[in-house]
């Protein structure tokens, strides 16, 4: 991934977590779970920056969605405890794995700050700047 790319999700995040009017940490990683770009608005909770972070490189090193993940890492799931691998991972919303046209992952956003499904649909917003 270019980090114009990386820019350009990022712009489209913020600005719709703007538009909810919600402060959020928003972290772009590349598809070796590397950071690529990163944001803390003011007034936004220091700890949202790790989980941020671990829903996005949830999202990579599973190539899903951390929602999707949470379905099969939480209780009741096939394979619970699963967050607990790989220095520890995310299972809940906000975390949206970035793919490109022929399929490959190219990384992930992860947003976290508001509620899940206010960061579900501002990390959508930044993953839908990819094909713009």
């Amino acid at each position: 991934m270019k980090l114009s790319i990386a820019t350009t999700m990022l712009d489209a995040a913020h600005a719709e977590a703007a538009r909810l009017n919600v402060a959020v940490c928003i972290s772009i990683l590349d598809a070796g779970t590397w950071p690529m770009a990163m944001i803390r608005m003011d007034g936004t909770p220091l700890g949202a920056i790790e989980v941020a972070t671990k829903k996005a490189r949830t999202s990579v090193l599973f190539q899903m969605d951390s929602a999707d993940f949470a379905e099969v890492g939480s209780p009741g799931g096939k394979a619970y405890t699963l967050e607990n691998t790989n220095g520890g991972l995310t299972s809940f919303g906000g975390g949206v794995v970035l793919k490109a046209a022929d399929g490959s992952i190219l990384g992930a956003i992860g947003v976290s700050g508001a509620s899940v499904d206010e960061d579900i649909a501002i990390a959508r917003a930044g993953a839908a700047a990819l094909s713009t």
